[in-house]
C-alpha cells in the first residue's frame, strides 16, 4: 500500500471523517524521474492547496493573499499514510485478513491490525485489488468501532498528467510570501519517554506564524514570534508530537480529545507542554507524565 502510495500516478477526491467533523479533499500524485510531486486541496471550507515537490511544501492560502513556504514534519497524508515494516508493526498489532470490499467503485482487499496493548488504536485498510493503493483507513476504537476514517469516493488510477499537480494560484503578485522557520533541533535536555514501539523520527525547532491554516492543532495555533520546539515520534502508523514552549501565563491545564486525535496540555516548570497524537489517552498521558528537563 505504502509503495503503491509512492510510485503509481493518481487523482481521487476523499472525505476526512473525525467525530461530527467531515472533510472533503482532493489529492493528485506523478511520479517523475526528478521524484515526487503532488497537490493537496481541501474542497470544504476557505479554499486551501498545498504543492509538494518531495519534501518542500507550499502553501497556498488565498482569501489572506499568503504563500507559505516549508519542510514538511510527518509523512501521512492520506493514502501514503503508513511508514513502517510489517515486521516491526506486528511487535505490537496482530494482523487478520478481511473481506474483499468496494470503495470508490474498485474492489479492495481489506486488512486489520488488532492492537496487543491499550496505548494504539487499532486499522483497517482496504487497498485497491489490482494496483495496492490504499483506498480507505478507518481508526478502530477499543471495541471495534470506527472512531476516524478517510476514504476515496472517486479515484483514477494512471494516466495523470503532470500539469495536474501545478498550483491553481498563477499570479501571487502582492501576497505575503511567508518561509517557514524550522530547523534540526538538540533537543536532548528533553526526556520523553514514548510507548513501546514508538521511536523519535524528527525534533525541531520552529517559529509559529501570525496566522494558521484552518484545521490546524491547537498547539501550532499560538501567537506571533513564539518558537517552539517540537519532537515527534511514530510507530509507522500513529505520530505523538511534544511541542514545548517557554511561559505559560493565561492557559488552562488540560485535555482535548476530537475523534482519535487526543490534545494534553500542561505546565512544567517555566515551559508549557502541549502533547498531541492520534493514539488513546492514556498513551498521551503516559507521554506527557514522562517528559524531564534533565538541564538547562
Amino acid at each position: 500500500m505504502q509503495s503503491a502510495a509512492q510510485r503509481l500516478n493518481y487523482s481521487g477526491s476523499f472525505v476526512y471523517q473525525q467525530g461530527s467533523v467531515i472533510r472533503s479533499s482532493r489529492v493528485t500524485h506523478v511520479m517523475t524521474a526528478k521524484g515526487e510531486e503532488e497537490k493537496l486541496e481541501l474542497l470544504d471550507g476557505k479554499p486551501r492547496e498545498f504543492i509538494r515537490h518531495h519534501d518542500d511544501v507550499v502553501s497556498y492560502l488565498p482569501d489572506l493573499r499568503i504563500m507559505r513556504k516549508e519542510k514538511r514534519v510527518t509523512r501521512d497524508v492520506f493514502p501514503a499514510i503508513l511508514d513502517a515494516r510489517p515486521e516491526d508493526l506486528a511487535e505490537h498489532y496482530r494482523f487478520a485478513a478481511g473481506a474483499e470490499e468496494r470503495v470508490a467503485g474498485r474492489i479492495c482487499r481489506a486488512i486489520v491490525l488488532e492492537p496487543l496493548d491499550q496505548l494504539r488504536y487499532g486499522y483497517r485498510f482496504c487497498g485497491d485489488k489490482s494496483t495496492g493503493l490504499l483506498l480507505r483507513a478507518q481508526t478502530l476504537g477499543a471495541k471495534g468501532e470506527v472512531i476516524e476514517q478517510i476514504s476515496f469516493t472517486q479515484i483514477e488510477i494512471g494516466g495523470i498528467d503532470r500539469s495536474r499537480v501545478s498550483p491553481t494560484y498563477k499570479d501571487t503578485r502582492g501576497w505575503q510570501l511567508e518561509q517557514a522557520s524550522m530547523s534540526p533541533a538538540d533537543l536532548s535536555v528533553w526526556r520523553v519517554t514514548p510507548p513501546p514501539g514508538f521511536r523519535k523520527v524528527q525534533q525541531v525547532r520552529r517559529l509559529i506564524p501570525d496566522r494558521a491554516p484552518d484545521g490546524a492543532a491547537p498547539a501550532q495555533n499560538r501567537p506571533a514570534g513564539r518558537e517552539v520546539s517540537q519532537i515527534v515520534f511514530s510507530d509507522g502508523l500513529a505520530a505523538i508530537s511534544v511541542f514545548i514552549e517557554p511561559g505559560s501565563q493565561g492557559r488552562e491545564e488540560g485535555t482535548i480529545q476530537e475523534g482519535a486525535m487526543n490534545i494534553l496540555g500542561r505546565r512544567q516548570g517555566d515551559y508549557w507542554l502541549t502533547v498531541v497524537g492520534e493514539v488513546p489517552p492514556a498513551a498521551i498521558r503516559q507521554v506527557a507524565n514522562s517528559i524531564e528537563l534533565t538541564s538547562k
